[in-house]
C-alpha cells in the first residue's frame, strides 16, 4: 500500500497554506481550498488525499458539496462535527454573500437576470420552495419573499399571502419562482394551474405576474419565454 503523503512534508511552496500566503488564494487548487478547510486527514489519509476523495465523490462539483449537510458531511471518513461546521459555515457565507451582490444588481430585464438574482436563495436546497421577487415600476427587485416550503400545492401558495407582501411593499408587478431538486426544470400540471391562478388574481389587483421560474442549481424553466404564461 502506498504510504500517505501529510502535508508537513510537503516542500514549502506546496504546501497550501504558505502557497495562499505567497500567491493569493487563487493560486490553489479546489483539492488544495478544501484542504486548507478541512485541516488535517487522518492515520491513512492526508488532508489533501481526503479532499481529493470528497471531490471525486461529487464529479469536483464545489455546489454539490455546497448542499451537504452536517450529517452528510460527518459520514465521510475523517469528517467530525468539527470539521463539518466549518465546512458548512464556510459555503453559507458564500451563499450569503451571493446575495448580498444580488442587492446590488437588482434591475429585471429578462429571465436570466430574475434566474441570476433567485439562485443563491434557491439553487442549493434540497426541499422545495416557493418564493417571490417583488418589482418597482422600474423593475427593480425590492425584495425576495418565500411564501412556502416542502412542495408546491395550491393549499401552500395561498394568492392572499403572496399578493399580500407585494401590495404592503406598493409593488407594480412580481416573478414567481420555485426550486425542483431533482434537477427535472420540466413544470408539472400543479406548476402550471397555480401560475395561471396567480395571474387572473394578479390581472384583477392591476399587479401583473411578469414570470414563473422553475430553478435548479444548473439550469431554469421560464414561462414567458416558453411562451405559456397565458395558456
Amino acid at each position: 500500500m502506498e504510504k500517505s503523503v501529510k502535508i508537513k512534508a510537503l516542500s514549502t511552496e506546496e504546501r497550501p497554506r504558505e502557497k495562499m500566503i505567497g500567491k493569493g488564494p487563487g493560486s490553489l487548487s479546489n483539492v488544495e481550498l478544501l484542504a486548507l478547510l478541512i485541516g488535517s486527514g487522518y492515520a491513512d489519509k492526508s488532508a489533501i488525499e481526503l479532499s481529493r476523495d470528497i471531490l471525486e465523490t461529487y464529479d469536483h462539483y464545489l455546489h454539490r458539496l455546497s448542499q451537504l449537510n452536517l450529517m452528510e458531511w460527518m459520514e465521510v471518513k475523517g469528517i467530525g462535527v468539527g470539521k463539518a461546521s466549518v465546512l458548512q459555515a464556510c459555503f453559507e457565507i458564500a451563499r450569503r454573500s451571493r446575495q448580498e451582490i444580488q442587492l446590488v444588481r437588482k434591475k429585471v430585464s429578462c429571465s436570466r437576470d430574475a434566474y441570476e438574482y433567485i439562485l443563491p436563495y434557491l439553487g442549493h436546497l434540497q426541499h422545495e420552495e416557493f418564493w417571490i421577487m417583488v418589482l418597482n415600476r422600474s423593475n427593480m427587485v425590492m425584495s425576495a419573499q418565500r411564501i412556502s416550503e416542502g412542495g408546491i400545492s395550491s393549499t401552500l401558495v395561498d394568492p392572499k399571502k403572496v399578493f399580500g407582501l407585494a401590495l404592503r411593499q406598493h409593488a407594480s408587478a412580481i416573478i414567481l419562482a420555485h426550486n425542483h431538486p431533482s434537477g427535472a426544470i420540466v413544470p408539472s400540471s400543479e406548476d402550471e394551474l397555480i401560475t395561471q391562478r396567480l395571474r387572473r388574481v394578479g390581472r384583477d389587483l392591476e399587479l401583473n405576474v411578469l414570470d414563473h421560474l422553475i430553478i435548479h442549481a444548473n439550469a431554469y424553466f421560464s414561462f414567458a419565454d416558453e411562451g405559456i404564461l397565458d395558456q
